[in-house]
């Protein structure tokens, strides 16, 4: 109506999704910080590491070349080659570059497969805790996401019984995401053949999410779910990308692995959304698979370093308990015990994101609380910052906690 409110309405699949919470953390750690206000942010999942050199030099070189104009929607062959040889080299599984289509980051990836994949009345499975994007993608297409929690005692992973009981005709997908955002957990080669021995009885996808699949640390051995079974090649998609590996998060790579029919449908859809990734980036992203690797063997060494820093801090103050990750950079942080305390002021903490508004409001730390994730009674408190950081973080954390009565 002109000069007025507009009756228009938008549309209802919106309803299902609400934003994500990563991200409003952030945002207001970033309106705090603005104002001058000292806070330590622990909330984004993000390397604090410059992309490598080479890198960045190859996006540079691109440029002076003429790669600035479109490229194939599914990105150009030369990436999708390095990235069949890079797998086959990390997973000793063969993919064709038919089978490969780049998109703008894993989330974009995870977001075309949800397009292609869901319909109305389909039921995906989703471990709990989960990364806030996967049940809001497959509501918003209309799918149910069928919720199954973990629990810190197994490690926060599915176990083989939770996985056959959830299994119905209606079961159009699972989502694994191994190591894990938020839990940093990663299921061995006999939890991942167990699940597999499962999943080959039933008739569904298999959507593995692998973004953090070259960060592990200590004695873990990083499995993927084709090299334990490589008979579910042709309903297996492997997510991954060049974020978290090469600190690229900016650079917006990510891809799928995927049988052809799927991988054809996908590029059909990204022809008719965004077309091709920005197109110096898929050269840096070669550069990323075949150049060194001692910039991401520096990098994973720096993470387990802080791992265990963060892992042991967190379990020295009262209250407060989490378990070794495998992998990522996340400690999923338990603190049942903390809640229902009263601050201060007199507030009670009776839930994990007023625990989390009260830490960033007293010990300036931005965290980002368990319920985004499906978990209540947890936050997520990523350690891709400093050493300085994390020992003045937990600092700040215990003093807060014990001004509670």
């Amino acid at each position: 109506m002109a000069g007025g409110m507009s009756s228009l309405s938008l549309a209802k699949r919106l309803e299902v999704i609400q934003p994500s919470a990563t991200v409003a953390i952030s945002t207001k750690a970033n309106e705090m910080k603005a104002q001058g206000i000292d806070v330590l942010s622990f909330s984004v999942g993000e390397p604090d590491f410059d992309t490598p050199k080479h890198i960045c030099d190859a996006a540079k070189k691109a440029i002076d070349d003429g790669a600035t104009r479109y490229t194939a929607a599914r990105g150009i062959t030369p990436l999708r080659e390095a990235i069949c040889a890079r797998s086959k080299a990390r997973r000793g599984i063969e993919h064709d570059p038919s089978e490969v289509v780049v998109s703008v980051g894993a989330k974009h990836t995870l977001f075309n497969l949800a397009v292609v994949l869901y319909d109305p009345g389909d039921e995906v499975i989703v471990p709990a805790p989960y990364w806030v994007s996967y049940p809001a993608q497959v509501k918003l297409f209309g799918a149910e996401p069928v919720v199954l929690e973990t629990t810190a005692e197994s490690g926060y992973r599915l176990t083989p019984e939770q996985l056959k009981g959830a299994l119905t005709e209606k079961t159009k997908a699972v989502i694994l995401c191994s190591p894990s955002n938020p839990t940093g957990s990663a299921y061995s080669e006999a939890q991942l053949r167990a699940l597999a021995d499962v999943l080959k009885e039933h008739d569904c996808w298999i959507i593995v999410d692998e973004i953090y699949g070259e960060l592990v640390y200590g004695d873990f051995e990083q499995k993927s779910i084709l090299e334990v079974a490589p008979e579910l090649k042709e309903r297996t998609i492997l997510v991954d990308g060049v974020s978290k590996t090469y600190a690229m998060t900016g650079w917006r790579i990510g891809w799928m692995l995927a049988p052809k029919q799927v991988a054809t449908k996908v590029n059909t859809i990204q022809g008719q959304s965004t077309t091709n990734p920005c197109a110096n980036a898929q050269y840096a992203a070669i550069a990323a698979l075949e150049g060194p690797q001692e910039p991401v063997a520096e990098m994973r060494a720096a993470f387990a370093k802080r791992r265990g820093l963060i892992v042991e801090g967190i379990n020295a103050i009262e209250g407060l308990s989490c378990n070794e990750p495998e992998g990522a950079f996340y400690a999923f942080v338990k603190a049942t015990e903390v809640l229902g305390k009263r601050t201060p002021k007199g507030e009670v903490l009776d839930d994990d994101l007023k625990l989390c508004g009260y830490l960033l409001e007293e010990a300036k730390c931005a965290l980002v609380p368990g319920s985004a994730f499906g978990a209540p009674g947890h936050f997520r408190m990523s350690y891709a910052c400093s050493e300085a950081q994390i020992q003045e973080g937990l600092k700040r954390i215990r003093e807060a906690l014990a001004a509670l009565s």
